[in-house]
């Protein structure tokens, strides 16, 4: 603990973290998939994603997506042969590393919407809605390629 307090006030200290104080954001998060398409859509139909053109590299067989949502943050979408399944249990167990992105609705009720319009569409819901003790009202889900998905909306008090 005393070692992660004396680095955060190097940090503080530094020339860098002033310039870029209150600048630094979440600019986009990948995923390689053997489902590009599948991804591509449904992130485009179920949480508003703007997709630009697939790009495509035919010298490495590359393919991918930018996904743009409106809070400015972004998810690449990429595909490529021999990238390896990944075999840990996403759906029952939980992992180190990313476990989840969440998506924030402006209400329960779209919460609550949204939940059933993924139901209607056949798609699982692991758990929820529900309200956590950190005072979220919540439910997860799953991608085409098991990955973890919440929606999200922070209650007030």
């Amino acid at each position: 603990m005393k070692n992660e307090n004396n680095a955060i006030t190097l940090l503080k200290n530094s020339s860098i973290y002033h310039l870029n104080k209150n600048k630094m954001i979440l600019e986009h998060v990948a995923i390689w998939t053997s489902k590009l398409e599948d991804l591509k859509n449904y992130y485009t139909i179920f949480f508003d994603g703007i997709s630009n053109e697939k790009y495509i590299n035919p010298q490495n067989n590359f393919e991918s997506y930018f996904l743009s949502f409106s809070s400015g943050a972004r998810l690449e979408l990429m595909k490529m042969p021999n990238i390896p399944i990944n075999k840990n249990d996403t759906i029952g167990k939980q992992h180190q590393g990313i476990i989840h992105l969440a998506f924030g609705a402006k209400s329960k009720e779209k919460v609550d919407e949204k939940a059933n319009q993924l139901k209607v569409a056949g798609i699982k819901i692991l758990s929820g809605p529900r309200t956590t003790g950190d005072n979220y009202y919540e439910f997860e889900t799953l991608d085409p390629d098991n990955n973890r998905i919440e929606v999200t909306y922070k209650l007030t008090s």
